[in-house]
């Protein structure tokens, strides 16, 4: 595809979804944390709620996240965190959140966990999909007004959360998707098990329960962080491919304010 040879200069110029080119991932992770924080403070000083999804994956927004909250006492008792996903064991349960790979214990551990219990918002303000009750996710965004902003990455297959390519249905149709349980692809399997467990592919989980394309791409803004060698591909595919369902990413080219945040390695030509 042409768009593979779109050079780190000129990477940007005619792309379907606006990229913010940076420096090193520190920065793209900044930029994320500041976006968060920046939206919680104006919408607390305007007396609203802030709802945001969230992933694990990207996660080095959070500690700058944490630094800041705690820094600059800013209060997130008015906040709503609806995580993205979470992987499920063989009876299609959340792992427990003491396995290595829950996403639930990871927001537990390094974010929750170290923002001043003065701040942080009450527990039941801070949701993950479940898989008995995926339906709630969208109710609860209508209860709560709708959402201010998607924050996440880009997976190897374009996939948003645990959102993977269906091919077989329209862009139309995929936008539609609401919460649910998915078999996670081998591809995505195989990458993540790279990065979270060493490589060892037998011990990832087979399925997970993600938020929707549908609840992902409501947000009035969405927030996109890319920064691995692989990524080199992925968000030219983004920024200028076709909008398909085969590469999930893509669809946020029709969104009113999406942008992804490239770091310097992500922005250099594939091949």
């Amino acid at each position: 595809m042409d768009y593979y040879h779109i050079s780190a200069d000129a990477l940007g110029k005619e792309a379907k979804v606006p990229l913010l080119k940076l420096g090193d991932s520190g920065e793209v992770f900044y930029e994320l944390a500041l976006e968060m924080i920046r939206g919680i403070q104006e919408n607390n000083a305007a007396g609203r709620r802030t709802v945001y999804i969230v992933p694990v994956g990207p996660v080095g927004q959070y500690p700058i996240f944490v630094r800041l909250v705690n820094r600059e006492r800013v209060s997130l008792q008015n906040c709503w965190f609806i995580n993205m996903d979470e992987y499920l064991d063989a009876d299609g349960a959340w792992i427990d959140p003491d396995h290595p790979l829950s996403f639930r214990g990871f927001m537990q551990r390094e974010v929750y966990g170290k923002i001043d219990p003065a701040l942080r918002m009450p527990e039941d303000q801070r949701i993950f999909p479940d898989p008995a009750a995926p339906g709630r996710i969208a109710g609860l965004i209508d209860q709560l007004g709708g959402v201010d902003a998607t924050f996440g990455g880009i997976g190897i297959t374009g996939h948003l959360a645990f959102n993977e390519p269906q091919p077989a249905l329209s862009p139309e149709e995929f936008a539609q998707l609401p919460t649910r349980v998915l078999a996670i692809a081998p591809e995505t399997r195989a990458v993540n098990s790279v990065g979270d467990l060493g490589g060892a592919i037998e011990d990832m989980p087979e399925r997970c329960i993600t938020v929707g394309m549908k609840e992902l791409l409501s947000a009035k803004k969405i927030r996109l962080g890319v920064f691995r060698d692989w990524h080199r591909a992925v968000v030219r595919r983004a920024a200028y491919g076709e909008i398909s369902a085969s590469f999930p990413a893509t669809l946020c080219q029709r969104h009113p304010d999406a942008c992804i945040l490239v770091n310097q390695n992500a922005a250099q030509q594939p091949y």
